[in-house]
């Protein structure tokens, strides 16, 4: 396991606290291996609700954002880091008071670009959303305070 990956698992047994777009949503980072991430989200309608009162798509989405990331960033040596240059997510049904898990693998890492996907499943283990990627590593100057 890379240097990175160790304090992501640093995370996962909350030696360190997670970032704070996790901490405001909930979402909890569960496992980190090379080239892939699950986090998991207690859905709760009193925080996380559209007014159809439904889980917001946004949230779904954030949540995928951290898996793919996260998966992305597994890959990456400790002077690189990365941007989003684009994301894309589909929403197959709708949300509310339950347990989700989104598992992000990386289909392809190239010297610049890498493409992520993410499967969002809801408690009966029935696809939610499914999330695709494309991420821009960044080296130098560009990859500092990221």
């Amino acid at each position: 396991m890379n240097e990175r990956n160790l304090n992501m698992q640093k995370i996962i047994n909350r030696e360190v606290p997670p970032p704070p777009i996790a901490k405001l949503i909930g979402a909890e980072l569960l496992q980190i291996e090379e080239g892939k991430a699950v986090f998991e989200l207690e859905c709760n309608t009193e925080k996380h609700a559209n007014p159809m009162g439904t889980i917001h798509g946004g949230i779904l989405c954030d949540l995928a954002d951290m898996a793919m990331g996260v998966a992305f960033s597994s890959l990456l040596e400790m002077n690189e880091s990365f941007t989003t240059v684009e994301l894309k997510i589909n929403y197959l049904k709708p949300i509310w008071n339950e347990k989700i898990t989104a598992k992000g693998e990386v289909i392809k890492k190239g010297k610049t670009i890498g493409l992520i996907k993410c499967d969002v499943f809801d408690e009966s283990g029935s696809l939610v959303a499914h999330a695709l990627s494309t991420c821009m590593v960044l080296r130098g100057e560009k990859s500092v305070g990221r």
